[in-house]
């Protein structure tokens, strides 16, 4: 692991564009629905337990959270998408600040998306790489709780999937990976360093 991760900060939060970091530098965001494991992904990536809150009750995360990584680099965990038992209002709120952040954040070098490995490609989810196909936005999948399955139906879904990414985009790229047995890291890294520029950095 890249120790540099391991001295990620919570930085600050946003519930619209303008209330956000500088738009300079480089910056991830996450994203998937409320209980595809992203608070997890995020704490395990990082080397952290309690980075990003993690809760039993999905669709906590409501704002835009930024993670200083350093002083050029962010992580930007953004609200979990599809949860029914949000009020509408709300979840429009969410939305319109989600897709102006996407749409408008320049220093917004890549997505990572979540997905539980046992239900991928959600409605959501097809919504979200259709969106960052029309944007150009790179996406890179983590097929989440890959300790859920057995390693021959992980892999058949893995491949599934990434048939159903080239399709869309030469730009979108898919794993599987475990928070729980940390397994699946070491290329999230990897694609966290390509776009953080770290990866020619070194």
């Amino acid at each position: 692991m890249n120790p540099l991760y391991r001295k990620t900060v919570f930085q600050t939060s946003a519930a619209k564009l303008a209330q956000t970091p500088p738009d300079e530098g480089f910056e991830v965001a996450f994203a998937g629905r409320s209980n595809a494991g992203k608070s997890s992904a995020i704490n395990a990536l990082c080397d952290q337990s309690t980075l990003a809150r993690t809760s039993k009750t999905p669709g906590r995360t409501q704002l835009l959270n930024f993670f200083a990584v350093d002083e050029q680099r962010r992580i930007v965990d953004l609200p979990g998408y599809g949860y029914a038992k949000v009020a509408e209002n709300i979840k429009r709120e969410w939305q319109g600040a989600l897709a102006a952040y996407l749409e408008h954040r320049q220093c917004l070098h890549g997505l990572m998306l979540m997905m539980d490995i046992r239900h991928p490609l959600k409605d959501y989810d097809v919504q979200m790489l259709e969106w960052a196909k029309h944007i150009g936005l790179p996406v890179h999948v983590l097929l989440t709780k890959a300790d859920k399955l057995k390693k021959g139906p992980a892999q058949s879904t893995l491949f599934k999937v990434r048939d159903v990414l080239l399709g869309l985009s030469d730009n979108f790229s898919v794993q599987t990976f475990s928070a729980l047995k940390r397994s699946g890291i070491d290329e999230a890294h990897a694609k966290l360093d390509e776009w953080f520029g770290l990866s020619t950095a070194r």
